[in-house]
């Protein structure tokens, strides 16, 4: 402490403060028992003002009228004060304005007349205040607010015109005429802005000029006056030659000559002055008009114009139409989605009247030239009639006809209300979902004008084809009801749900898809079907059964439960299989005997526990192969292809194995593989005929029992040798001849190779058409004799018999039928005869039978 420094409280007092001793930086410190603590630092610094730059500023150079800005540079400086501005009058400074950054500068952009006024600048610090005010006065050149504009007047008319400019300071007014200043007189009436001229005559024409003039600048307004003197005159704007309206309508007839002064009018319907009445009513500006117009009103009507330089005329026509009439209006209607309909608007009208049909669909027009979908104007040219084809649902509104003439306009309007099957109900959701059961809510889509009458629930699984419908309590919900409970579910299937409306015109467009949930686990209720087995091997028993598809196994963990035990025991042997896919087990035990029954039963389980069991089915055990090999095994050969094996049945028990049916195996010799073809027959079967083999070759064939265990022992083989090839020549110089009704056929005898069978006789095939049965007769000729009461053309072809098989057919032969021949001279068959007889005529032509 010194003289000087003082603690009023916390504070500290500096009295008769120095520059050079008491310029820094302060700090507080606060003490008590607890310790101490530093306060912010504080600095102390003097506040000075310099002399301003003793050097010379340059001069600034400005055009008369621009504004211009001096800038202070201040003097070096520590401290300059607060500062703020404010107008004297009160207003507040406009929202223009803009500051320094010290706001010791106020800038006001485009300065106009209602910114000028006393402004004041307040400086204030700790140590006081100061003020300074000035005044901004604004000063304008004349802006013209009202100009006068060229004018036509007639002789002995009066001129008022006036002109206004705005300024700073008010400009005053100076009128000039062609040029010179014009002063007042008697018709000369002169008042700042104002000029009046009464009782124009010709000489006061001329190009006349307003002046506005302040101390800044003169403005002028220039404007031509033309005082005009002559006869009515029709030329420029006559009479309407044909005025038009329609009976019971108004017409105005329009008579506005050319005339200086303005001219007297008066009206003539042909020969007869015209006056005024209750219907005929004479203007102030000459026009005639004639309210509710009958036919008599129609004619020519004449207007006559006066004035003191002449007199002039021009006459025009009265035409009177029929009025138009909308007779078959549009009416409202209530129709269906996709009904076609007919909106009627027709109309009675003058024949000289061109009539245009315009139909407005809520208010915007139907444009029918550009082929709009839907819309079709019907009829001919009195009718207007709008078919609307295949009708939608947005096609409900308002439907205006408009009859439009070069007279007048008509309109009638109807309402139309389309009603349709519901929309798509909306926002369908799953409040709470069971193992087999789903709370479901929703919210209705649009009625289409026809009240929702029911709701239908549908359902979808991974399982499911489509979409199916699934019950729900209540069981009928009703166009009112928006939530449901759905039933019947299978447990742990995902489901996703929707909801389809229905009222009086069908059913709608379905809702969109709720959110795919699973529905919770529980034990499994359906138990397998159609268990069955048999079969393995030795010791086994093998059980099967159709699985439970994924649909009904209700939860994880699924699989199958086998319940076995020998027929008459009493005790159940329990096995587990885990896979969700198995459907067959095998059990295992060397004590179990060949084909002894056992009573099954297949279950389900689940992590939620073991399900139901499916009744007692009897399956018997794995079996031994049969032990015994077949008897009185032979084999012959029937042709050059086929031979058939024939053996004894074996008498078989449990102790030589049961016999399913028997494998006949069959080889060549030659060939590089032991066996080269097997066939199987199931049951007491002792024959088996063999095809597709090759000719003129042995084969051996063996036959063997077999059971599901596997084949038993073969047989002993036994062979055979297939007989040779048939014949490869066809039959030749086949030769037929028509007599009476009888065939008669004769060929040249086939001989064969050293590698071919004998030929043993013939096959004669023959048919109406290539589509009809084909008929067979054998002989051991080389002839034949056929009678045939032909209706059709007849097909024949011939072939060879013989040990190995049917040789080759001869060429096809077309026999042609009897009418066709009798065309040619051969007597035709008579018309009752409707049957084919075949007899054999042994010596038809001379040969000899064939022998074996």
């Amino acid at each position: 402490m010194s003289y000087h420094y003082r603690l009023d409280g916390g504070n500290l007092a500096i009295s008769s403060p120095r520059t050079d001793q008491d310029i820094g930086m302060y700090q507080c410190l606060a003490t008590n028992t607890l310790g101490t603590i530093l306060s912010r630092k504080a600095k102390l610094q003097f506040a000075y003002i310099e002399d301003f730059e003793t050097k010379t500023r340059s001069a600034v150079s400005v055009r008369e009228g621009q504004g211009v800005v001096l800038l202070c540079g201040p003097p070096p400086h520590f401290g300059v004060p607060d500062i703020s501005w404010r107008r004297l009058d009160g207003n507040p400074l406009p929202g223009k304005v803009k500051y320094s950054k010290s706001q010791a500068i106020l800038e006001i952009p485009n300065f106009q007349q209602e910114d000028e006024g006393f402004y004041e600048c307040i400086a204030g610090n700790l140590r006081g205040r100061n003020l300074a005010k000035g005044q901004l006065i604004f000063y304008a050149p004349p802006e013209w607010e009202q100009k006068i504009q060229n004018t036509y007047l007639s002789i002995h008319d009066n001129l008022f015109w006036e002109c206004k400019a705005s300024g700073k300071p008010n400009p005053l007014y100076t009128w000039l005429k062609n040029g010179e200043r014009l002063n007042p007189e008697e018709r000369i009436q002169i008042e700042n802005g104002t000029l009046v001229i009464t009782m124009l005559n010709v000489s006061d024409s001329g190009v006349y000029q307003c002046a506005a003039e302040n101390k800044y600048q003169i403005i002028y307004a220039n404007a031509e006056l033309r005082v005009l003197a002559s006869a009515p005159d029709f030329s420029k704007n006559p009479i309407k030659k044909n005025s038009v309206v329609q009976v019971g309508g108004d017409i105005t007839i329009e008579c506005k000559p050319n005339a200086f002064p303005r001219a007297t009018i008066s009206w003539k319907r042909g020969m007869e002055s015209l006056r005024q009445s209750k219907r005929v009513f004479l203007s102030e500006d000459g026009s005639l008009k004639i309210y509710n117009v009958t036919r008599s009103d129609a004619g020519s009507y004449t207007c006559l114009a006066t004035n003191q330089f002449g007199v002039a005329k021009n006459t025009g026509s009265l035409v009177v139409k029929e009025r138009t009439v909308i007779t078959i209006p549009p009416s409202k209607m209530d129709v269906t989605v996709g009904e076609s309909i007919v909106l009627p608007c027709q109309v009675s009208h003058d024949p000289s009247i061109e009539v245009v049909f315009i139909w407005s669909f809520n208010g915007d027009v139907i444009d029918l030239k550009k082929g709009v979908a839907h819309f079709e104007r019907i009829g001919g040219e009195s009718v207007g009639d709008l078919m609307i084809r295949n009708i939608q649902l947005n096609h409900s509104g308002k439907y205006l006809c408009t009859v439009k003439t070069t007279l007048e306009s008509l309109s009638a309007v109807a309402d139309i209300i389309v009603r349709g099957p519901p929309g798509p109900p909306e926002d369908v959701r799953v409040e709470h979902i069971s193992s087999t059961t789903s709370q479901l809510s929703w919210r209705p889509g649009s009625d289409n004008n026809s009240p929702i009458q029911i709701f239908t629930v549908q359902a979808r699984t991974p399982f499911s084809v489509g979409w199916q419908a699934v019950s729900t309590v209540p069981e009928i919900l009703s166009g009112k009801t928006y939530n449901a409970t759905v039933v019947g579910l299978s447990p742990w299937v995902e489901y996703e749900f929707r909801v389809v409306a229905g009222n009086s015109i069908g059913i709608g467009e379905p809702s969109k898809a709720s959110e795919l949930l699973r529905t919770k686990a529980s034990v499994p209720v359906v138990a397998p079907t159609n268990i069955n087995g048999g079969g393995g091997s030795r010791s086994e028993l093998v059980i099967t059964w159709e699985s439970i598809p994924e649909e009904l196994q209700n939860g994880e963990e699924f699989g199958y439960i086998i319940m076995l035990r020998p027929v008459g025991s009493t005790a159940w042997t329990k096995e587990r299989v885990p896979s969700v896919e198995s459907s067959r087990f095998v059990y295992r035990n060397e004590s179990i005997t060949p084909l002894s029954p056992f009573e099954v039963k297949v279950g389900v389980y689940n992590n939620e526990g073991e399900g139901s069991l499916s009744t007692v089915s009897i399956v018997y055990s794995g079996e031994d192969e049969p032990q015994l090999a077949p008897r009185g095994t032979s084999v012959q050969s029937f042709s050059a292809s086929e031979m058939e094996v024939s053996w004894n049945a074996i008498a078989w028990n449990r102790n030589t194995g049961r016999v399913l049916g028997y494998e006949v195996l069959y080889w060549t010799d030659d060939s590089k593989e032991s066996m080269i073809g097997k066939i199987r027959v199931s049951g007491n079967v002792t024959t088996k005929n063999i095809t597709g083999l090759k000719a003129n070759t042995i084969y051996f064939a063996s036959v063997r029992a077999y059971n599901t265990a596997g084949a038993g022992p073969s047989s002993p083989p036994v062979n055979v040798t297939t007989k040779k090839s048939p014949p490869s020549q066809p039959p030749a110089n086949i030769a037929w001849k028509l007599t009476n009704s009888k065939l008669c056929l004769n060929w040249e005898h086939v001989k064969t190779m050293e590698n071919e069978s004998e030929v043993l006789g013939y096959k004669i095939l023959y048919r109406q058409n290539r589509q009809s049965k084909t008929h067979i007769l054998e002989t051991n000729n080389t002839s034949a004799e056929l009678l045939v009461p032909f209706e059709e053309d007849y097909l024949i072809e011939i072939r060879t018999v013989s040990d190995g098989g049917d040789g080759s057919s001869s060429e096809e032969i077309r026999i042609p039928k009897m009418s066709s021949l009798s065309s040619r001279g051969i007597p035709a068959l008579e018309p009752s005869t409707y049957f084919l007889s075949v007899v054999i005529i042994f010596y038809c032509f001379t040969t000899q039978p064939l022998t074996r």
